[in-house]
């Protein structure tokens, strides 16, 4: 929910702005939360949503959320295919756009020749992160958290190897790979779509693009916040 809220927050904009038509295409372990069916129904009729075949949960049990997302994304990519190639064949289909987990799924946009994008719901510095992970794992032999020095990433404030994403803690796991799968492709998409904005994060965008040998494009799109909720309940004045 935390990813798909930015989501189509995102797609609302689009078609806002720029009058586009968006499928939100979804893959779920099990029947869609109430909440996820809320969210999908309240958007406008520009933004249609499919719901791919369930991944079975019986050996995702007891598995870290990340992990499960992770294999339950790779497992959804031959359904994936199939909606994309309709949506092909049907639709004047410009661009796939992926969540930071999704990224396997641009194989199947290169494939069908359709324009990738990554969207991030983070902050830069996130991207940042990923972005520099290849080299973090060539460069560091023990655990991120046991680092004497604190990680220099560039824009960035440093940070403490103890304080990076809980998914990266780990160098042994599927999620860790596949952060380190998605930093290659981020240097191959078409834009790197991130929910921040100038003001915030200028330092780390600028010298993201100011990197050497730099083919990134970054769109900084942000803040994005939930609009049009029913919820009455009191939240943060941020």
């Amino acid at each position: 929910m935390g990813h798909l809220i930015p989501l189509v927050e995102f797609a609302k904009l689009l078609i806002l702005h720029h009058d586009f038509h968006i499928t939100c295409i979804i893959p779920t372990i099990g029947s869609p939360s109430k909440a996820m069916k809320e969210v999908l129904q309240a958007l406008p009729n520009s933004i249609d949503h499919v719901f791919l075949p369930p991944v079975s949960m019986e050996e995702l049990e007891g598995v870290k959320p990340g992990i499960q997302i992770t294999l339950t994304m790779t497992r959804s990519l031959p359904p994936l295919r199939d909606v994309l190639t309709s949506l092909v064949a049907t639709t004047r289909l410009v661009a796939l756009v992926v969540d930071l987990f999704g990224t396997d799924a641009l194989d199947v946009a290169k494939e069908l020749n359709v324009s990738p994008y990554i969207f991030y719901p983070t902050n830069a510095m996130v991207v940042s992160l990923v972005l520099h992970l290849p080299k973090l794992d060539e460069t560091v032999s023990c655990l991120y958290r046991d680092l004497p020095e604190p990680v220099k990433l560039p824009g960035c404030v440093p940070i403490h190897g103890r304080d990076l994403l809980d998914p990266v803690q780990d160098r042994t796991t599927e999620l860790y790979k596949l952060f380190l799968r998605s930093a290659k492709w981020m240097r191959l998409v078409e834009g790197i779509i991130v929910n921040t904005f100038m003001e915030l994060d200028g330092n780390v965008i600028k010298a993201l693009e100011d990197e050497e040998d730099n083919s990134l494009i970054l769109y900084t799109i942000g803040p994005i916040i939930q609009s049009g909720s029913t919820n009455q309940v009191e939240g943060s004045g941020c």
